[in-house]
Protein backbone atom coordinates (compact mmCIF):
# COMPACT_ATOMS: atom_id res chain seq x y z
CA UNK A 1 0.00 0.00 0.00
CA UNK A 2 1.33 3.43 -0.89
CA UNK A 3 2.02 5.80 1.98
CA UNK A 4 0.23 8.57 0.06
CA UNK A 5 -3.08 6.66 0.05
CA UNK A 6 -3.89 8.16 3.47
CA UNK A 7 -3.43 11.69 2.16
CA UNK A 8 -5.87 13.77 0.19
CA UNK A 9 -4.43 13.92 -3.31
CA UNK A 10 -5.93 15.69 -6.31
CA UNK A 11 -4.45 15.50 -9.80
CA UNK A 12 -4.46 18.65 -11.96
CA UNK A 13 -3.92 18.04 -15.67
CA UNK A 14 -2.79 20.92 -17.89
CA UNK A 15 -4.38 20.31 -21.30
CA UNK A 16 -4.39 23.65 -23.08
CA UNK A 17 -1.46 23.31 -25.50
CA UNK A 18 -1.59 23.34 -29.31
CA UNK A 19 0.97 20.62 -30.18
CA UNK A 20 1.88 22.26 -33.50
CA UNK A 21 5.04 20.16 -33.99
CA UNK A 22 2.88 17.06 -34.47
CA UNK A 23 1.00 18.50 -37.43
CA UNK A 24 -0.81 17.26 -39.54
CA UNK A 25 -2.29 14.90 -36.93
CA UNK A 26 -2.30 17.51 -34.16
CA UNK A 27 -4.16 20.71 -34.99
CA UNK A 28 -5.34 23.78 -33.12
CA UNK A 29 -8.84 22.41 -32.57
CA UNK A 30 -7.70 18.88 -31.60
CA UNK A 31 -4.08 18.95 -30.37
CA UNK A 32 -1.94 15.98 -29.42
CA UNK A 33 -3.20 15.57 -25.83
CA UNK A 34 -6.63 14.57 -27.20
CA UNK A 35 -5.25 12.16 -29.80
CA UNK A 36 -4.42 8.44 -29.66
CA UNK A 37 -0.82 8.59 -30.81
CA UNK A 38 -0.35 4.93 -29.87
CA UNK A 39 -3.65 3.87 -31.44
CA UNK A 40 -5.00 2.83 -28.01
CA UNK A 41 -6.00 5.80 -25.83
CA UNK A 42 -5.69 9.57 -25.79
CA UNK A 43 -2.66 11.07 -24.10
CA UNK A 44 -5.01 12.81 -21.64
CA UNK A 45 -6.62 9.53 -20.62
CA UNK A 46 -3.21 7.83 -20.35
CA UNK A 47 -2.01 10.63 -18.06
CA UNK A 48 -5.01 10.25 -15.75
CA UNK A 49 -4.78 6.44 -15.77
CA UNK A 50 -1.11 6.74 -14.81
CA UNK A 51 -2.07 8.20 -11.42
CA UNK A 52 -5.16 6.07 -10.80
CA UNK A 53 -3.67 4.58 -7.62
CA UNK A 54 -3.22 8.06 -6.15
CA UNK A 55 -6.46 9.76 -7.18
CA UNK A 56 -9.80 8.67 -8.65
CA UNK A 57 -10.37 9.75 -12.25
CA UNK A 58 -13.57 11.53 -11.16
CA UNK A 59 -11.48 13.72 -8.84
CA UNK A 60 -9.02 14.80 -11.53
CA UNK A 61 -9.18 18.46 -12.57
CA UNK A 62 -8.43 19.17 -16.23
CA UNK A 63 -7.52 22.76 -17.12
CA UNK A 64 -8.10 23.34 -20.80
CA UNK A 65 -9.13 26.08 -23.16
CA UNK A 66 -12.73 27.07 -23.81
CA UNK A 67 -12.04 26.26 -27.45
CA UNK A 68 -11.25 22.64 -26.54
CA UNK A 69 -13.93 22.26 -23.87
CA UNK A 70 -16.70 23.21 -26.32
CA UNK A 71 -15.10 22.07 -29.57
CA UNK A 72 -13.58 19.02 -31.16
CA UNK A 73 -12.00 17.81 -27.90
CA UNK A 74 -15.37 17.94 -26.10
CA UNK A 75 -15.86 14.16 -25.96
CA UNK A 76 -12.31 13.51 -24.72
CA UNK A 77 -12.90 15.94 -21.83
CA UNK A 78 -16.42 14.81 -20.93
CA UNK A 79 -15.60 12.23 -18.22
CA UNK A 80 -13.61 14.73 -16.14
CA UNK A 81 -14.02 17.89 -14.10
CA UNK A 82 -12.97 20.67 -16.47
CA UNK A 83 -11.96 24.27 -15.87
CA UNK A 84 -11.98 26.03 -19.21
CA UNK A 85 -9.90 29.13 -19.82
CA UNK A 86 -11.50 31.69 -22.16
CA UNK A 87 -8.01 32.74 -23.26
CA UNK A 88 -4.54 31.21 -22.86
CA UNK A 89 -2.47 32.78 -20.08
CA UNK A 90 0.38 30.26 -19.51
CA UNK A 91 0.92 27.88 -16.59
CA UNK A 92 0.92 30.18 -13.54
CA UNK A 93 -2.70 31.35 -13.94
CA UNK A 94 -3.83 27.85 -14.93
CA UNK A 95 -2.28 26.17 -11.88
CA UNK A 96 -3.36 28.94 -9.51
CA UNK A 97 -6.90 28.68 -10.85
CA UNK A 98 -6.96 24.93 -10.18
CA UNK A 99 -5.65 25.44 -6.63
CA UNK A 100 -8.34 28.04 -5.98
CA UNK A 101 -10.99 25.72 -7.42
CA UNK A 102 -9.91 22.91 -5.07
CA UNK A 103 -10.17 25.25 -2.06
CA UNK A 104 -13.50 26.59 -3.30
CA UNK A 105 -14.94 23.06 -3.40
CA UNK A 106 -14.29 22.53 0.30
CA UNK A 107 -12.54 25.18 2.37
CA UNK A 108 -11.87 22.62 5.12
CA UNK A 109 -9.67 20.55 2.82
CA UNK A 110 -6.11 21.28 1.75
CA UNK A 111 -5.33 18.67 -0.89
CA UNK A 112 -1.91 17.87 -2.26
CA UNK A 113 -1.88 18.86 -5.94
CA UNK A 114 -0.13 16.66 -8.47
CA UNK A 115 0.30 18.90 -11.51
CA UNK A 116 0.93 17.05 -14.78
CA UNK A 117 0.95 18.11 -18.43
CA UNK A 118 -1.52 16.04 -20.46
CA UNK A 119 0.86 15.33 -23.35
CA UNK A 120 3.77 13.43 -21.81
CA UNK A 121 4.66 9.75 -22.07
CA UNK A 122 6.14 7.85 -19.11
CA UNK A 123 7.10 4.26 -19.84
CA UNK A 124 8.51 3.20 -16.44
CA UNK A 125 5.32 3.52 -14.41
CA UNK A 126 6.72 1.74 -11.35
CA UNK A 127 9.62 4.20 -11.08
CA UNK A 128 7.22 7.12 -11.64
CA UNK A 129 4.97 5.95 -8.82
CA UNK A 130 7.93 5.65 -6.47
CA UNK A 131 9.06 9.21 -7.21
CA UNK A 132 5.49 10.51 -6.97
CA UNK A 133 5.10 8.89 -3.57
CA UNK A 134 8.30 10.63 -2.39
CA UNK A 135 7.08 13.95 -3.79
CA UNK A 136 3.72 13.65 -2.02
CA UNK A 137 5.50 12.98 1.26
CA UNK A 138 7.64 16.10 0.74
CA UNK A 139 4.63 18.21 -0.23
CA UNK A 140 2.84 17.09 2.93
CA UNK A 141 5.70 18.71 4.87
CA UNK A 142 5.13 22.05 3.13
CA UNK A 143 7.64 21.80 0.26
CA UNK A 144 7.04 22.63 -3.39
CA UNK A 145 8.44 19.79 -5.48
CA UNK A 146 9.57 19.68 -9.10
CA UNK A 147 10.34 16.52 -11.08
CA UNK A 148 13.75 16.73 -12.72
CA UNK A 149 14.41 14.29 -15.55
CA UNK A 150 17.90 12.80 -15.66
CA UNK A 151 19.25 14.01 -19.02
CA UNK A 152 20.37 11.40 -21.52
CA UNK A 153 21.95 13.86 -23.96
CA UNK A 154 22.64 17.62 -24.22
CA UNK A 155 19.18 18.68 -25.37
CA UNK A 156 18.55 22.32 -26.34
CA UNK A 157 14.76 21.94 -26.34
CA UNK A 158 14.31 21.79 -22.55
CA UNK A 159 14.82 24.15 -19.65
CA UNK A 160 17.08 22.83 -16.89
CA UNK A 161 16.92 22.72 -13.10
CA UNK A 162 20.21 22.94 -11.20
CA UNK A 163 20.20 21.11 -7.88
CA UNK A 164 22.33 21.98 -4.87
CA UNK A 165 25.46 19.77 -4.63
CA UNK A 166 24.27 17.26 -2.05
CA UNK A 167 21.05 16.32 -0.30
CA UNK A 168 20.58 17.39 3.31
CA UNK A 169 19.68 14.83 5.98
CA UNK A 170 16.79 17.10 6.92
CA UNK A 171 15.27 16.89 3.43
CA UNK A 172 12.87 14.19 2.23
CA UNK A 173 14.25 11.08 0.55
CA UNK A 174 16.11 11.57 -2.75
CA UNK A 175 15.30 15.30 -2.81
CA UNK A 176 17.64 18.25 -3.42
CA UNK A 177 17.07 21.93 -2.91
CA UNK A 178 16.85 23.79 -6.20
CA UNK A 179 19.84 26.03 -6.82
CA UNK A 180 18.47 27.76 -9.92
CA UNK A 181 16.47 27.42 -13.13
CA UNK A 182 18.17 27.66 -16.52
CA UNK A 183 16.42 28.60 -19.76
CA UNK A 184 16.73 26.43 -22.88
CA UNK A 185 20.48 26.51 -23.61
CA UNK A 186 22.51 26.41 -26.78
CA UNK A 187 24.30 23.14 -27.54
CA UNK A 188 27.64 24.04 -25.96
CA UNK A 189 25.95 25.19 -22.76
CA UNK A 190 23.86 22.01 -22.64
CA UNK A 191 27.03 19.95 -22.98
CA UNK A 192 28.61 21.88 -20.10
CA UNK A 193 25.55 21.14 -17.92
CA UNK A 194 25.93 17.42 -18.44
CA UNK A 195 29.69 17.57 -17.87
CA UNK A 196 29.23 19.47 -14.60
CA UNK A 197 26.40 17.28 -13.33
CA UNK A 198 23.53 18.21 -11.05
CA UNK A 199 21.41 19.56 -13.92
CA UNK A 200 18.07 18.00 -14.80
CA UNK A 201 15.51 18.61 -17.52
CA UNK A 202 12.57 20.60 -16.24
CA UNK A 203 9.65 18.23 -16.83
CA UNK A 204 6.85 20.64 -15.95
CA UNK A 205 5.54 18.13 -13.38
CA UNK A 206 5.05 19.46 -9.84
CA UNK A 207 3.62 18.45 -6.46
CA UNK A 208 2.55 20.76 -3.59
CA UNK A 209 -0.27 21.54 -1.22
CA UNK A 210 -2.91 23.81 -2.68
CA UNK A 211 -2.52 26.24 0.25
CA UNK A 212 1.28 26.43 -0.14
CA UNK A 213 0.96 27.22 -3.85
CA UNK A 214 -1.74 29.84 -3.23
CA UNK A 215 0.38 31.52 -0.56
CA UNK A 216 3.32 31.69 -2.97
CA UNK A 217 1.06 33.14 -5.68
CA UNK A 218 -0.22 35.74 -3.25
CA UNK A 219 3.36 36.68 -2.36
CA UNK A 220 4.97 36.71 -5.78
CA UNK A 221 2.11 37.24 -8.24
CA UNK A 222 -0.30 39.72 -6.63
CA UNK A 223 -1.97 40.40 -9.99
CA UNK A 224 -2.97 36.72 -10.18
CA UNK A 225 -4.14 36.76 -6.57
CA UNK A 226 -6.30 39.79 -7.31
CA UNK A 227 -8.19 37.88 -10.00
CA UNK A 228 -8.53 34.82 -7.75
CA UNK A 229 -9.93 37.03 -4.98
CA UNK A 230 -12.57 38.39 -7.38
CA UNK A 231 -13.53 34.84 -8.37
CA UNK A 232 -13.81 33.82 -4.70
CA UNK A 233 -16.07 36.82 -4.04
CA UNK A 234 -18.29 35.85 -6.97
CA UNK A 235 -18.55 32.27 -5.71
CA UNK A 236 -19.55 33.51 -2.27
CA UNK A 237 -22.41 35.37 -3.98
CA UNK A 238 -23.60 32.15 -5.62
CA UNK A 239 -22.02 32.73 -9.04
CA UNK A 240 -20.56 29.54 -10.46
CA UNK A 241 -16.78 29.16 -10.49
CA UNK A 242 -16.68 28.69 -14.27
CA UNK A 243 -18.94 31.66 -14.99
CA UNK A 244 -16.70 33.90 -12.88
CA UNK A 245 -13.62 32.55 -14.67
CA UNK A 246 -15.25 33.35 -18.01
CA UNK A 247 -15.70 36.94 -16.87
CA UNK A 248 -12.44 37.71 -15.09
CA UNK A 249 -9.72 35.38 -16.41
CA UNK A 250 -8.78 37.77 -19.21
CA UNK A 251 -7.23 40.03 -16.53
CA UNK A 252 -4.64 37.36 -15.69
CA UNK A 253 -1.02 38.03 -16.74
CA UNK A 254 0.65 35.73 -19.27
CA UNK A 255 3.37 34.13 -17.16
CA UNK A 256 4.75 30.67 -16.43
CA UNK A 257 4.74 29.07 -12.99
CA UNK A 258 8.53 28.70 -13.22
CA UNK A 259 9.25 32.35 -13.89
CA UNK A 260 6.41 33.86 -11.86
CA UNK A 261 6.62 31.75 -8.70
CA UNK A 262 9.27 29.04 -8.49
CA UNK A 263 12.28 31.17 -9.40
CA UNK A 264 11.17 33.67 -6.75
CA UNK A 265 10.83 30.91 -4.15
CA UNK A 266 14.43 29.84 -4.85
CA UNK A 267 15.68 33.37 -4.14
CA UNK A 268 14.35 33.73 -0.60
CA UNK A 269 13.01 30.40 0.68
CA UNK A 270 14.42 26.88 1.10
CA UNK A 271 11.08 25.42 0.08
CA UNK A 272 11.59 24.29 -3.51
CA UNK A 273 12.88 20.76 -4.06
CA UNK A 274 13.80 18.77 -7.14
CA UNK A 275 13.59 14.99 -7.18
CA UNK A 276 15.71 13.42 -9.96
CA UNK A 277 13.73 10.94 -12.07
CA UNK A 278 14.74 8.10 -14.36
CA UNK A 279 11.28 7.14 -15.57
CA UNK A 280 11.64 6.84 -19.37
CA UNK A 281 9.96 10.21 -19.83
CA UNK A 282 9.22 11.84 -23.15
CA UNK A 283 7.33 15.07 -23.78
CA UNK A 284 6.44 13.89 -27.32
CA UNK A 285 7.33 17.26 -28.77
CA UNK A 286 8.13 16.07 -32.28
CA UNK A 287 7.65 13.18 -34.70
CA UNK A 288 11.18 12.06 -33.80
CA UNK A 289 9.91 11.62 -30.25
CA UNK A 290 6.91 9.62 -31.49
CA UNK A 291 9.30 7.31 -33.39
CA UNK A 292 11.34 6.86 -30.25
CA UNK A 293 8.42 5.72 -28.08
CA UNK A 294 6.63 3.64 -30.75
CA UNK A 295 6.91 -0.15 -31.21
CA UNK A 296 9.23 -0.95 -34.12
CA UNK A 297 9.89 -3.86 -36.44
CA UNK A 298 13.27 -5.55 -36.86
CA UNK A 299 14.41 -2.75 -39.17
CA UNK A 300 13.55 0.08 -36.77
CA UNK A 301 10.37 1.06 -38.61
CA UNK A 302 7.41 2.38 -36.59
CA UNK A 303 4.39 1.72 -38.80
CA UNK A 304 0.75 2.55 -38.04
CA UNK A 305 -2.35 2.18 -40.19
CA UNK A 306 -2.53 0.81 -43.72
CA UNK A 307 1.21 0.83 -44.47
CA UNK A 308 3.36 -1.41 -46.68
CA UNK A 309 7.09 -0.82 -46.17
CA UNK A 310 9.62 -2.74 -48.29
CA UNK A 311 13.37 -2.49 -47.71
CA UNK A 312 12.92 0.51 -45.37
CA UNK A 313 14.85 1.30 -42.20
CA UNK A 314 14.33 3.57 -39.19
CA UNK A 315 11.17 5.20 -40.54
CA UNK A 316 8.00 6.51 -38.93
CA UNK A 317 5.05 6.05 -41.30
CA UNK A 318 1.46 6.65 -40.25
CA UNK A 319 -1.58 6.25 -42.46
CA UNK A 320 -4.87 7.65 -41.21
CA UNK A 321 -6.84 7.25 -44.44
CA UNK A 322 -5.12 5.78 -47.50
CA UNK A 323 -2.67 3.00 -48.22
CA UNK A 324 0.95 4.14 -47.99
CA UNK A 325 3.50 2.04 -49.87
CA UNK A 326 7.15 2.88 -49.16
CA UNK A 327 10.08 1.26 -50.94
CA UNK A 328 13.78 1.60 -50.10
CA UNK A 329 13.62 4.70 -47.90
CA UNK A 330 15.48 5.27 -44.63
CA UNK A 331 15.27 7.76 -41.78
CA UNK A 332 12.08 9.56 -42.79
CA UNK A 333 8.81 10.52 -41.12
CA UNK A 334 5.70 10.29 -43.33
CA UNK A 335 2.37 11.22 -41.77
CA UNK A 336 -0.82 11.03 -43.86
CA UNK A 337 -4.28 12.43 -43.07
CA UNK A 338 -7.23 12.79 -45.46
CA UNK A 339 -6.28 16.39 -46.33
CA UNK A 340 -2.51 16.64 -45.75
CA UNK A 341 0.76 14.71 -45.99
CA UNK A 342 3.93 15.52 -44.08
CA UNK A 343 7.28 14.20 -45.31
CA UNK A 344 10.43 15.10 -43.41
CA UNK A 345 13.82 13.66 -42.53
CA UNK A 346 14.18 12.19 -39.08
CA UNK A 347 16.20 14.58 -36.97
CA UNK A 348 14.58 17.57 -38.67
CA UNK A 349 11.03 17.25 -37.33
CA UNK A 350 11.23 20.24 -34.96
CA UNK A 351 10.87 22.38 -38.09
CA UNK A 352 7.30 21.20 -38.58
CA UNK A 353 6.22 24.20 -36.51
CA UNK A 354 7.45 26.39 -39.40
CA UNK A 355 4.94 24.63 -41.65
CA UNK A 356 2.12 25.47 -39.25
CA UNK A 357 3.29 29.09 -39.05
CA UNK A 358 3.21 29.33 -42.85
CA UNK A 359 -0.29 27.82 -42.97
CA UNK A 360 -1.43 30.46 -40.49
CA UNK A 361 0.00 33.21 -42.70
CA UNK A 362 -1.94 31.78 -45.64
CA UNK A 363 -5.11 31.60 -43.52
CA UNK A 364 -5.31 27.93 -44.44
CA UNK A 365 -7.81 25.74 -42.58
CA UNK A 366 -5.41 22.78 -42.50
CA UNK A 367 -3.71 24.04 -39.34
CA UNK A 368 -7.06 24.35 -37.53
CA UNK A 369 -9.28 21.44 -38.44
CA UNK A 370 -9.34 17.97 -39.93
CA UNK A 371 -11.84 17.12 -42.65
CA UNK A 372 -13.71 15.06 -40.05
CA UNK A 373 -14.50 17.17 -37.00
CA UNK A 374 -16.16 16.12 -33.75
CA UNK A 375 -18.60 18.49 -32.08
CA UNK A 376 -20.55 18.22 -28.81
CA UNK A 377 -23.62 17.23 -30.83
CA UNK A 378 -21.95 14.71 -33.18
CA UNK A 379 -19.56 14.87 -36.12
CA UNK A 380 -19.22 16.30 -39.60
CA UNK A 381 -16.97 15.48 -42.56
CA UNK A 382 -16.14 17.88 -45.38
CA UNK A 383 -16.69 15.96 -48.60
CA UNK A 384 -15.95 18.75 -51.07
CA UNK A 385 -14.81 22.36 -50.78
CA UNK A 386 -14.54 24.79 -53.68
CA UNK A 387 -14.90 28.57 -53.93
CA UNK A 388 -18.55 29.33 -53.29
CA UNK A 389 -19.60 25.80 -52.33
CA UNK A 390 -18.93 23.28 -49.55
CA UNK A 391 -20.49 19.83 -49.08
CA UNK A 392 -20.59 18.05 -45.70
CA UNK A 393 -21.85 14.80 -44.24
CA UNK A 394 -23.32 15.60 -40.82
CA UNK A 395 -24.21 13.11 -38.05
CA UNK A 396 -26.27 14.36 -35.08
CA UNK A 397 -26.41 12.18 -31.97
CA UNK A 398 -29.75 11.19 -30.39
CA UNK A 399 -31.04 13.96 -28.14
CA UNK A 400 -28.49 16.46 -29.45
CA UNK A 401 -28.91 19.75 -31.29
CA UNK A 402 -26.88 22.31 -33.17
CA UNK A 403 -26.92 25.89 -31.93
CA UNK A 404 -29.55 28.42 -32.97
CA UNK A 405 -27.53 30.37 -35.52
CA UNK A 406 -27.42 32.34 -38.74
CA UNK A 407 -24.98 32.93 -41.61
CA UNK A 408 -24.49 36.20 -43.44
CA UNK A 409 -22.84 34.88 -46.60
CA UNK A 410 -24.28 31.45 -47.37
CA UNK A 411 -27.46 29.45 -47.72
CA UNK A 412 -27.69 25.78 -46.74
CA UNK A 413 -29.51 22.84 -48.30
CA UNK A 414 -30.08 19.80 -46.06
CA UNK A 415 -30.93 16.31 -47.38
CA UNK A 416 -31.70 13.75 -44.64
CA UNK A 417 -30.36 10.27 -45.44
CA UNK A 418 -31.31 8.56 -42.15
CA UNK A 419 -33.21 9.38 -38.97
CA UNK A 420 -35.67 12.19 -38.31
CA UNK A 421 -34.55 15.82 -38.05
CA UNK A 422 -36.45 18.64 -36.36
CA UNK A 423 -35.60 21.87 -38.17
CA UNK A 424 -36.29 25.38 -36.91
CA UNK A 425 -36.07 28.19 -39.47
CA UNK A 426 -37.13 31.57 -38.11
CA UNK A 427 -40.62 30.94 -36.67
CA UNK A 428 -41.28 27.67 -38.51
CA UNK A 429 -40.57 24.20 -37.09
CA UNK A 430 -40.70 21.26 -39.50
CA UNK A 431 -39.94 17.54 -39.43
CA UNK A 432 -37.60 16.24 -42.13
CA UNK A 433 -37.26 12.47 -42.57
CA UNK A 434 -35.20 10.15 -44.77
CA UNK A 435 -35.08 11.19 -48.45
CA UNK A 436 -36.58 14.61 -47.67
CA UNK A 437 -34.84 17.99 -47.79
CA UNK A 438 -35.13 21.58 -46.59
CA UNK A 439 -33.55 24.92 -47.44
CA UNK A 440 -32.07 27.57 -45.11
CA UNK A 441 -31.87 31.02 -46.76
CA UNK A 442 -29.02 33.45 -46.09
CA UNK A 443 -29.39 35.31 -42.78
CA UNK A 444 -32.26 33.29 -41.29
CA UNK A 445 -32.01 31.95 -37.75
CA UNK A 446 -32.06 28.17 -37.79
CA UNK A 447 -31.43 25.07 -35.70
CA UNK A 448 -31.17 21.34 -36.37
CA UNK A 449 -32.26 18.91 -33.63
CA UNK A 450 -32.37 15.16 -33.22
CA UNK A 451 -35.24 14.40 -30.86
CA UNK A 452 -35.21 10.71 -31.74
CA UNK A 453 -33.35 7.66 -30.46
CA UNK A 454 -31.18 6.98 -33.53
CA UNK A 455 -28.58 9.13 -35.31
CA UNK A 456 -29.67 11.69 -37.84
CA UNK A 457 -27.43 11.69 -40.92
CA UNK A 458 -27.70 14.32 -43.62
CA UNK A 459 -25.84 15.92 -46.49
CA UNK A 460 -25.39 19.69 -46.23
CA UNK A 461 -24.64 21.81 -49.30
CA UNK A 462 -23.47 25.35 -48.54
CA UNK A 463 -23.69 27.90 -51.34
CA UNK A 464 -22.56 31.52 -51.11
CA UNK A 465 -19.87 34.11 -51.57
CA UNK A 466 -18.09 32.87 -48.43
CA UNK A 467 -18.43 29.34 -47.03
CA UNK A 468 -15.75 29.21 -44.31
CA UNK A 469 -16.55 28.04 -40.78
CA UNK A 470 -16.26 31.45 -39.13
CA UNK A 471 -19.40 32.76 -40.87
CA UNK A 472 -21.60 31.89 -37.91
CA UNK A 473 -23.47 33.89 -35.31
CA UNK A 474 -24.92 31.96 -32.37
CA UNK A 475 -28.02 33.03 -30.46
CA UNK A 476 -28.51 30.00 -28.22
CA UNK A 477 -26.37 26.94 -27.57
CA UNK A 478 -26.89 23.87 -25.37
CA UNK A 479 -23.14 23.44 -24.87
CA UNK A 480 -22.22 26.91 -23.64
CA UNK A 481 -20.26 27.95 -26.69
CA UNK A 482 -19.73 31.62 -27.41
CA UNK A 483 -21.92 34.01 -29.38
CA UNK A 484 -19.43 34.20 -32.22
CA UNK A 485 -17.01 31.54 -33.44
CA UNK A 486 -13.86 33.13 -34.78
CA UNK A 487 -11.57 30.07 -34.64
CA UNK A 488 -13.04 27.88 -37.34
CA UNK A 489 -15.34 25.54 -35.45
CA UNK A 490 -18.67 24.56 -36.87
CA UNK A 491 -22.30 24.83 -35.71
Amino acid sequence: MKKSEKKLVRVVILAGGSGSRLWPLSRKQIPKQFLCLDGKETMLKATINRVASFCEADDAIVVSSEQHATGEAYQALQPYQVISEPIGRNTAPAIALAASYLHNQNSNEDPIMVVLPADHVIQNIEAFHKVLDQAIEAADKGYLVAFGIMPTHPDTGFGYIKATPSPSPSLPENAFLVDRFAEKPDLETAKSYLAEGGYYWNSGMFVWKASVLLEAVKRYLPEVEQVLATIRTDCAKGISFQKSVDTHFIKMPDISIDYGVLEEVVKDQDKLLVIPCDIQWNDVGSWDAVHKISPKDENGNALQGNVLALDCKNTLIQSNHRLIAAVGVDDICLIETPDAILLTKRGDTQRVKAVVDELKKRNAQEHLLHLTVRRPWGVYTVLEAQPGVKIKRIVVNPGASLSLQSHQNRSEHWVVISGTATVTCNDKVIIVTKNQSTYIPVGEKHRLENRGKVEVQLIEVQVGEYVEEDDIERFDDAYGRGHFNETGTAS
